[in-house]
């Protein structure tokens, strides 16, 4: 019963990560809120986990595990419940950063209460269970958030949480047993409060700045400031305050988890950046129904779930290196497919790319996380992992936000050079322009409109393939991995 309990909490937080992806569209319109604007309701839900989660292993010993998750379960549950609520931009993005910040320990925490209540020779089984609970969330995710969309509304994506949320903490507070909290234990506040301000400003000064034409605006100049300020006072603080620090800078002295952490930047950006990208582009341009969208973006993490199933076996038999490069030309191929769609797209044409997507970045899971520790000392392992999931919700954030300000831009640049086309000297346009239609013309614009979203979206996935190939030669820094038996190497890719 616990186990089960555990899971519902982890497969709440882990279905949240997509099932939002394809309702989207309908949000904007509920919200009155632009294409770039209404991102925030990913990137403030990405980045305040990123921010908490550093504070989840002081936390389970400052007040004991239990606390924690049942605090943990409630909190993202009643965030829940605020989101599907929301009247306004604001009023879902405050609640996103709260499921956030309650959400950042569920997955951690599970993973860590499976292993502490079997026995050794049956960390094996709990971990795969574990696992598979993991991957199951962002696959059943789009499929799961369409049909809730298009059957009810856009709220039911976040009003579902509520019953899963009610039986794990009812599990949690009847099968997890007290646990004696360390009161001892300290807490470096100052460190995680400039990372916490630095990777604030910065997040805020990406999803903003399109908005207010970036450096011209006084609040975009005091976000860059803030960012950069506390990022300063945050390497100096960790520089000098030794053990104590809330950050360990030794994790970048070793040159495995310092490409590793590169790596799962890249991979953080390119897979969440995509997953956010599809459904606006099959609904907006080519007007896929939201279940179909839900439908046909799932496959992308059944084809994740199959490559972890093969890399696990295939480690023990190939150098984790030569994995790792056949992931990322996996995904960059992928990718490539992605940069020739045009808008006239067949069903083949979406699932086949997201699944040999999908498999790529699978493939490149397991042999990351196990190079990234293999040659990690055991006492920076609980720190390595944090930092790790930490470079992975980041790479997420600011690749969401690149990208979408990439669109906005570039759709613009694409209107206005297509449109520049439109004109009395181009025989096609001739005898448009001379009937004098409102109506023909607003068709004209619509299809110039169109036709320079699409170009906007392949720029982009030309740079997320540019991104994805460039990043391999890098696994030329990295060691192979050492045999170890230590399971955090094994499940670092899960957290």
């Amino acid at each position: 019963m616990l186990t089960v309990s555990i899971m519902l909490a982890t497969l709440m937080q882990t279905l949240d990560s997509t099932i939002a992806n394809v309702a989207l569209p309908h949000m904007q319109g509920s919200l009155s809120a632009s294409q770039d604007e209404i991102t925030w309701v990913l990137t403030s839900y990405i980045v305040a986990a990123a921010i908490a989660m550093p504070l989840t292993g002081w936390l389970s010993e400052r007040l004991s595990i239990k606390r924690v998750l049942a605090i943990s379960i409630t909190g993202f549950t009643v965030a829940s419940a605020f989101c599907g609520l929301s009247e306004t931009l604001s009023q879902i993005v405050a609640s996103r950063l709260l499921q956030g910040l309650f959400g950042a320990s569920l997955v951690p925490l599970s993973q860590s209460i499976l292993l502490d209540i079997n026995p050794r020779e049956k960390q094996g089984q709990a971990m795969a269970v574990w696992g598979m609970g993991v991957m199951v969330g962002p696959i059943l995710g789009p499929t799961l958030g369409g049909w809730l969309t298009d059957s009810y509304n856009w709220r039911w994506v976040f009003f579902i949480n509520l019953p899963i949320g009610a039986f794990a903490l009812f599990g949690v507070l009847t099968f997890l047993p007290r646990q004696a909290r360390k009161l001892e234990t300290r807490f470096d506040a100052f460190g995680f409060v400039m990372l916490s301000i630095a990777i604030g400003a910065f997040q805020a000064m990406l999803d903003r700045g399109e908005q207010l034409d970036w450096f011209d605006s006084l609040e975009i100049r005091i976000e860059a400031l803030l960012a950069v300020l506390s990022f300063v006072f945050f390497l100096a603080h960790t520089a000098t305050a030794g053990p104590k620090s809330f950050f360990r800078y030794q994790l970048f002295k070793n040159a495995n988890f310092a490409t590793g952490a590169c790596f799962i930047f890249v991979v953080g950006g390119v897979m969440y950046a995509t997953r956010a990208l599809l459904p606006p582009m099959l609904q907006n341009l080519m007007g896929y129904p939201v279940a179909t969208t839900g439908l046909v973006t799932a496959p992308s993490g059944v084809g994740t779930m199959v490559a972890l199933l093969f890399a696990g076996r295939l480690l023990n038999r190939i150098d984790a290196r030569f994995l790792l490069v056949a992931g990322f030309l996996t995904s960059a191929f992928a990718l490539w497919q992605m940069m020739h769609y045009t808008i006239t797209l067949s069903v083949s044409d979406i699932v086949w790319p997201g699944v040999i997507q999908g498999f790529g970045l699978g493939l490149v899971f397991v042999p990351l996380s196990a190079l990234t520790f293999s040659t990690l000392a055991p006492a920076l392992r609980a720190d390595g992992t944090a930092a790790y999931a930490l470079m992975r919700n980041m790479g997420s954030s600011i690749g969401i936000s690149i990208m979408q300000t990439l669109i906005t831009r570039n759709t613009q640049v694409a209107h206005a050079d297509l449109a520049a086309n439109v004109n009395v000297f181009n025989p096609s346009m001739q005898p448009i322009l001379a009937s004098g239609s409102t109506y023909d013309f607003a068709l004209l614009n619509q299809s110039v409109t169109q036709q320079a979203s699409m170009i906007a979206y392949l720029d982009d996935f030309k740079l997320m393939f540019a991104a994805t190939f460039l990043v391999v030669p890098l696994v030329l820094l990295i060691r192979p991995a050492k045999s170890t038996e230590d399971d955090t190497v094994g499940h670092a890719a899960m957290e």
